[in-house]
């Protein structure tokens, strides 16, 4: 057998464990390349196949790259937005406009029965997470709107301290802080509401407060390891044991400057420390594909993921701990925090809109 022959088995075998698991992605920002007539149901390949910093998901590639469920960002600007719980609304009802255009291809999901009936209808799954709770607008009754909006994780931060805490960085950090009153009880409320709370760009002292606080399975949608790459935006192996503990899962960010290489075997690296660390219910993908960031090589898109299948293998993961990696990690925490049931089954997400702030 040739190399390229062999090359081609490797990653067949690949994509059938991607379709197997099936192959689910923590965090993507694709709703943001919206307002700028992004298609996602066209396919948009990479300039001169380099890695780019945004156009990473859409339909067709998803199909290439066996990716079957995708968490698609609801993002804000505070100081550029002035009502913020109405643009995450906005976000929500851009994507549903999609999913509702796409004849079945597409389906809005909320739990992890609604992503595996998506699978065997051959539809892809997007589910919904709102990055930073400035979107809440300050109002703790926004989070039950949002949830029965479809919204299955809060991101308490993103780079603007908020009402909830302070950031690992940007505007208003402040690392001797952890979280607020506000926060506290927001970490109570998701509980309340089947909203899984995420730790993505949570201060680390706000970050291990959370995760002791929270009484269900927290998540880091996108980061990488500081035992990989000492960087600020990722996490140390008492926060990867904190998060563990829970029974949540971290997700790799596929961003050449965080994973401190530009190859896909950087994201290997840091997909084997979160499993040495955090045992193999911990690892997901977490890409941030189009989030302006620029993947490594071999990873420029979401029709590449066999490639860093392929990659793990060769690395030494066992089948099974793959299928936990791809997929069934994540849809074992969607299981364990069921939404509100007025939220609908089946993927039905209703659009009414949250009060005013």
């Amino acid at each position: 057998m040739t190399s390229a022959s062999a090359d081609g088995a490797a990653l067949r075998d690949a994509l059938a464990l991607n379709d197997a698991a099936p192959a689910i992605d923590l965090h993507a920002d694709t709703p943001l390349l919206f307002p700028f007539g992004y298609d996602i149901a066209s396919r948009h390949d990479p300039p001169l196949g380099r890695p780019w910093p945004f156009g990473h998901v859409d339909l067709p590639r998803m199909r290439e790259g066996g990716l079957w469920g995708q968490f698609f960002g609801v993002v804000t600007f505070p100081y550029l937005q002035r009502d913020l719980p109405g643009a995450a609304r906005r976000r929500i009802e851009a994507l549903k406009r999609r999913a509702d255009g796409s004849a079945g291809a597409l389906r809005l999901c909320l739990t992890g029965g609604d992503v595996r009936a998506a699978r065997a209808a051959s539809a892809r799954a997007a589910l919904l997470g709102i990055e930073g709770a400035h979107s809440l607008g300050g109002r703790l009754d926004h989070l039950e709107t949002f949830a029965r909006l479809g919204v299955r994780y809060l991101g308490f931060l993103h780079f603007t301290r908020n009402e909830a805490g302070y950031p690992a960085k940007g505007y208003g950090r402040d690392d001797s802080k952890g979280l607020t009153r506000f926060g506290a009880a927001l970490v109570e409320e998701a509980n309340r509401l089947g909203v899984i709370v995420d730790l993505t760009h949570l201060n680390r002292r706000g970050f291990m407060e959370a995760a002791a606080r929270t009484r269900a399975p927290a998540i880091v949608s996108h980061t990488g390891v500081t035992g990989v790459n000492p960087h600020w935006r990722n996490i140390d192996d008492e926060q990867i044991r904190a998060v563990a503990r829970t029974g949540g899962v971290a997700g790799v960010i596929f961003s050449q400057g965080f994973l401190g290489g530009g190859s896909l075997e950087a994201v290997v690296r840091h997909l084997d420390h979160l499993r040495q660390v955090g045992g193999e219910d911990l690892p997901a993908l977490g890409s941030d594909f189009d989030g302006a960031v620029l993947p490594p090589r071999g990873l420029e898109d979401v029709s590449r993921l066999p490639a860093l299948t392929a990659a793990l293998k060769r690395a030494g993961w066992r089948d099974e701990a793959l299928l936990k990696l791809l997929g069934r990690n994540a849809l074992r925490v969607l299981d364990a925090v069921p939404p509100p049931a007025a939220a609908g089954a089946g993927g039905a997400v209703p659009t009414s809109p949250p009060r005013a702030s």
